[in-house]
């Protein structure tokens, strides 16, 4: 199996060749806010108020100067901080190259098009339905009389940039999975991701996806052969007890960092704190844990993160 790069996590046989506590910092994601202005019933809700500007632009600044590649901003919803456009500002100056919002989709265009102008070139973007009504159930209702007003955004983001949209799944939306793919394509994303809400992976066995998209949508593509095969999309075996992906990559709330950012929203400790030892602190950390004895971790790393870890494991 090869590696590619695969939308904003770039788990790609290169990185994985190389990737050690001393090479680049390749991602990081900074929860800036707790605050969301929708209520969607699978949502883990972390975080707390909005980090102060102060230290955010302090935290990127010092991840920048580990060579980082890609920066990814959410919470929460990230667009209600009200410095996120100073955040990808300071970014793009200081040379990150990927700088990538997990959005609602429901701010005001004009800041959408302002975060665009200012450097922002991947959006994550949520989309559990294909119509106002089921949307509606999906966000607790906090979509309602703006269901046009996001899919106009979801359609201008689309067009200026890289854009994923988040297909969360559960008892609620299962079975409209295939018309909510269908709908997605229509609205010029650049991918597809499709990911049980929890553990329970049968609410995507019924997805039938058209040939034409796995063509075009390589998450989506992904995605599906594993579940044709039959694989979870989430789990470890015995044979994963290390994840090197930790060396390069890491979840920052608040001031500290955490080993990845599904590990902090299920509840699981920090590593340590931001500052100059962090690397440091994150090589102990790989070097000391067995994942596979990790509950968190041995119920809910993603496949696409089982298969990089495997092939780093590999080459080293």
């Amino acid at each position: 199996m090869k590696l590619e790069e695969i939308g904003f996590y770039t788990l790609c046989d290169q990185r994985a060749r190389e990737a050690s506590e001393k090479t680049r910092l390749y991602r990081v994601e900074i929860l800036l806010t707790g605050r969301c202005n929708f209520s969607c019933p699978y949502c883990r809700h972390v975080g707390g108020p909005d980090i102060e500007r102060d230290l955010a632009l302090s935290m990127i600044s010092l991840c920048a100067e580990h060579n980082l590649f890609g920066l990814r901003l959410s919470g929460g919803e990230p667009t209600v901080h009200p410095d996120v456009v100073d955040m990808v500002k300071l970014s793009q100056d200081l040379g990150i190259e990927k700088i990538a919002l997990s959005t609602n989709g429901s701010a005001n265009v004009k800041l959408y098009e302002s975060l665009i102008d200012s450097g922002a070139n991947d959006f994550s973007i949520s989309l559990d339905a294909c119509c106002a009504a089921d949307a509606e159930q999906m966000t607790g209702g906090g979509i309602s009389g703006m269901w046009e007003e996001f899919l106009e955004n979801v359609r201008y983001i689309s067009s200026r940039t890289y854009v994923t949209v988040g297909v969360v799944l559960n008892e609620d939306n299962k079975d409209k999975a295939n018309d909510i793919i269908l709908f997605a394509d229509s609205l010029g994303v650049s991918d597809i991701r499709v990911i049980p809400a929890a553990q329970d992976t049968s609410v995507l066995s019924n997805i039938q996806v058209e040939q034409r998209l796995l063509d075009k949508y390589p998450i989506l593509k992904y995605r599906h052969n594993n579940l044709v095969i039959k694989r979870p999309v989430r789990g470890l075996t015995e044979k994963d007890s290390k994840c090197p992906l930790v060396l390069d990559d890491m979840a920052i709330m608040g001031n500290k960092h955490y080993p990845c950012i599904i590990y902090m929203r299920e509840g699981g400790s920090p590593i340590g704190t931001v500052g100059k030892n962090m690397r440091a602190e994150r090589k102990e950390w790989f070097e000391t844990q067995n994942v596979f004895q990790n509950d968190i971790c041995q119920r809910n790393c993603l496949d696409v993160c089982v298969d990089y870890n495997r092939r780093w494991i590999e080459f080293h």
